[in-house]
């Protein structure tokens, strides 16, 4: 072949350099196009119309950045605020099967506590219905995250979210490691008194907390205050909502021998954050534990990636 410059001066066009010379931008054309298309292909394959029958789930979905693809909640769904606005198919442990069908989702997402003959009909329809046990720990907490985030194709995502939570509770927990371990009863039920028990989430924060869960071993929750008053837990942390709270607060002040009500430290904490959290939220929950069972330990933190401190928790 004719060098190309000698070609030049000729006045001799040598198409071929001439194709060889623009290759690198029609190489870097078709690259692009076909990654468009691989992502678009790729999008496609994962749930475009979710309905979500657990007010945590759709929490996580929102963080995940996949709320446009909501298309039912329940009626307990308000977190972040903008889920109340999705329409409303029933509630956490029932839901009307025929709205469910009218939204046609490819994806239902249900919970430990959605009615089974639910699920059953709905993968009887052929409706896609993944369930989401109850998480027991922070760990199993992380893994359902990154689970949905693979399901609904944003695993990524739920990686760098549960690697960022991970490493705050890390810090939480590094930050009253040091301290003597107190003893807690967390109360969850009043009438009858019921506890959180080793196999629990609740029982996590605890103990990540470098708390004593005095209630670790029983084998179920139910509990009396005889038991309590005999342990004699420096804490009790009473997680509830509302006004019911409050009266159990007061409740307990009428037994002065307990070492948590003489000194003060009979806490309210609220159940959304405690029993139902994300990662993230899980993280907040926890620093709120670390700031009650040892307030002093609270120093301030010189890392943004941690968040705000109040007294020196991470919050």
């Amino acid at each position: 072949m004719m060098n190309p410059w000698r070609a030049e001066r000729a006045g001799i066009r040598d198409t071929s350099f001439v194709r060889l010379r623009h290759l690198p931008v029609i190489l870097f054309c078709l690259t692009l196009c076909l990654s468009i298309e691989v992502r678009c292909e790729s999008e496609s394959i994962f749930p475009r119309r979710i309905i979500s029958l657990g007010p945590t789930i759709t929490e996580k979905l929102y963080l995940l950045g996949v709320e446009e693809r909501i298309v039912g909640v329940t009626i307990y769904c308000n977190r972040p605020s903008q889920a109340a606005l999705k329409e409303k198919v029933g509630n956490v442990t029932h839901a009307s099967i025929e709205k469910i069908v009218r939204l046609k989702p490819d994806l239902v997402l249900a919970t430990s506590l959605t009615d089974s003959r639910l699920i059953e009909k709905l993968r009887r329809a052929r409706i896609r219905t993944e369930v989401f046990p109850e998480a027991k720990s922070f760990e199993e907490l992380n893994k359902q995250f990154v689970h949905l985030g693979k399901m609904v194709g944003r695993e990524g995502k739920a990686h760098r979210v549960a690697a960022l939570a991970d490493h705050k509770v890390r810090a939480i927990s590094h930050g009253v490691g040091g301290q003597r371990k107190t003893k807690v009863f967390c109360q969850i039920g009043a009438q009858p008194l019921f506890t959180a028990v080793g196999d629990t989430l609740l029982n996590d924060f605890i103990e990540r907390a470098n708390g004593i869960n005095i209630a670790r071993g029983a084998k179920i929750g139910f509990y009396n205050r005889e038991e309590v008053i005999r342990q004699n837990p420096d804490v009790i942390i009473i997680v509830t909502m509302g006004i019911a709270a409050e009266r159990e607060k007061q409740a307990w002040q009428r037994f002065k021998s307990v070492n948590a009500v003489r000194n003060g430290r009979v806490a309210v904490m609220d159940a959304y954050r405690t029993c139902s959290p994300t990662p993230l939220t899980f993280a907040d929950a926890l620093a709120e534990f670390a700031a009650i069972l040892h307030p002093e330990s609270l120093r301030p933190s010189s890392n943004p990636r941690l968040g705000r401190y109040r007294g020196g928790v991470v919050l």
